[in-house]
């Protein structure tokens, strides 16, 4: 299932909240006169260190759930082995609604990169709600001299293993939103990874590799300053932040779509009514100014989608990307 993100954002928060408020409600009533959730802190596990992308969403979460009567929110870094050691805390946590993970596309990759994956991306997790998605970024120096995707991939048949592109790293969503590109085009062209999307970035912009997918708000100021092209942006449909560039599917490659997530998963047989209180809170904090510009300003699309929802999407995510993991033969550093 994919994200259907030609519903309004209102429509998709309004319809998630209906269904899991009746859903707590159902439960609370049947569980009276049980404990209050929560009882105690909670504690959100991010598998990367702080400081970082995704552990600014979680901070910004925390801290304003924690503002909600009875809520307070720990933010736990655990990065390291490639987001599995954070995962693998939750997965194997206790399922009574404390612990929670930050979730991120990291979740769906895995799987097709380890034979030995301590946890199961789908049946080891509760899903509580998919918070927002990004679409990346495909940017190519000038020196490249297209304009387009259609433009990139012509020229990249024409001269078959001759061009690179550069990537965050072994394994990363950026490496393998063009290994996806590749995969349904047919095009043959060069990995070259670096530590992290800046390192990346510099080097596209100064020329030393032609092109990247990358997230949006750090590409902007290149596009502006005409040291990048914006060939087309990776989600289902155009970006807000860029209405003018077009999707990849619009460039001619209909069908795709590669988005950076980040969701809330408790571990597996986590009570119902935990996870009901917990999206019933949050989605809230969706609709309050402060967040929704802190998301947004980073060029994250909120979207605020039930466990059920989210649920079918991990389990798309999955298999897409553990597809093209394996055709790519992409490995982890």
């Amino acid at each position: 299932m994919r994200i259907r993100a030609a519903i309004p954002r209102a429509t998709v928060l309004q319809r998630s909240t209906l269904a899991c408020s009746a859903l707590a409600a159902t439960v609370v009533c049947a569980a009276a006169p049980a404990q209050t959730f929560p009882a105690r802190p909670i504690r959100l596990v991010v598998p990367y260190p702080a400081g970082s992308g995704t552990d600014i969403v979680a901070r910004t979460l925390a801290q304003k759930l924690s503002t909600r009567p009875g809520y307070s929110v720990v933010v736990d870094n655990r990065p390291g082995g490639a987001t599995i050691i954070g995962m693998d805390i939750v997965a194997k946590a206790n399922a009574d609604g404390y612990t929670l993970l930050m979730a991120t596309t990291s979740l769906a990759i895995t799987p097709g990169m380890s034979e030995h994956l301590p946890f199961d991306p789908v049946t080891d997790f509760a899903p509580v709600m998919l918070v927002d998605a990004a679409p990346l970024l495909l940017v190519a120096n000038p020196a490249l001299n297209v304009s387009s995707v259609k433009e990139l991939v012509a020229l990249a048949k024409a001269k078959p293993g001759e061009l690179n592109y550069a990537s965050s790293g072994n394994g990363s969503a950026i490496q393998l939103a063009m290994e996806l590109l590749k995969s349904m085009t047919g095009i043959r062209i060069n990995h070259i990874p670096y530590k992290g999307s800046p390192a990346a970035l510099l080097d596209v912009v100064a020329g030393r590799v032609p092109m990247m997918f990358n997230i949006i708000s750090s590409s902007a100021p290149h596009l502006a300053n005409g040291k990048l092209r914006a060939l087309a942006v990776s989600g289902a449909t155009r970006s807000a932040a860029l209405p003018a560039v077009p999707t990849v599917a619009e460039g001619g490659v209909p069908g795709y779509e590669a988005v950076s997530w980040h969701g809330l998963l408790a571990p597996a047989k986590t009570p119902a009514a935990a996870v009901a209180a917990l999206f019933d809170e949050t989605v809230k904090l969706l609709r309050d100014a402060d967040v929704r510009q802190s998301l947004e300003s980073q060029g994250f699309d909120i979207r605020g989608e039930n466990a059920a929802m989210f649920g079918a999407f991990v389990k798309s995510e999955v298999v897409k990307w553990t597809r093209v993991v394996r055709e790519s033969g992409a490995r982890l550093d």
